[in-house]
């Protein structure tokens, strides 16, 4: 998801406490991980005092999952606007995740990360990952062709697109990732008859 850019429109209103905390937040989460992210620290890069923290967030789980809340939000966002942007269609997959891939802020998937960090000791971040995911899948089935088949396509396309990110993660090019996709999603949605076809030739 790339970062936002800058543009020439008018400025909105500056934000409140709670909002530049929890963006404040996002962006520390996200770049350098929950548990490396002191709260101590989110107070003094939001230039809030530490009363008005706890006011809106009594504590770091609270704001852990409002995180993840807003980082779903956002995210799916994108993902579906960028979908569109590449055609709306399954080949839009591939690059509209080349621009995430490709963006200098990358770092993963915030919901992967945070259930890598927090599964074990915060429940309530594997469940949002959950719902995160599905929504996920959900966005991908829309760009299907109606058959019988979509649900599982979606679903089996959903946990490639988690392979491609995980493996761009730590890859020197993103490239590879966005390629070993495209060739998933081409098989996954290959007709019937032309997989029966190859299957026939290699044997």
């Amino acid at each position: 998801m790339p970062a936002a850019k800058r543009n020439t429109a008018p400025a909105a209103p500056a934000p409140g406490a709670r909002e530049r905390i929890l963006l404040t937040a996002h962006d520390l989460f996200y770049r350098d991980g929950i548990r490396a992210t002191g709260i101590d620290r989110v107070i003094a890069a939001s230039g809030v005092a530490k009363l008005t923290f706890y006011r809106h967030f009594p504590s770091k789980n609270e704001l852990v999952r409002e995180f993840l809340e807003y980082r779903h939000r956002r995210w799916m966002a994108w993902f579906v606007a960028a979908l569109q942007r590449h055609g709306g269609d399954s080949k839009a997959l591939v690059p509209a995740l080349g621009e995430w891939f490709g963006d200098d802020g990358y770092r993963g998937c915030a919901f992967i990360n945070s259930v890598g960090e927090l599964g074990e000791t915060l429940p309530e971040v594997v469940a949002i990952t959950r719902r995160h995911k599905q929504d996920m899948a959900d966005a991908i089935a829309a760009l299907l062709p109606a058959s019988r088949q979509r649900k599982r396509q979606a679903m089996d396309l959903a946990l490639a697109v988690d392979g491609a990110i995980v493996r761009a993660r730590f890859d020197q090019n993103p490239q590879a990732a966005l390629a070993s996709l495209e060739r998933i999603r081409k098989s996954l949605l290959a007709p019937l008859g032309a997989s029966s076809a190859r299957r026939t030739r290699i044997s």
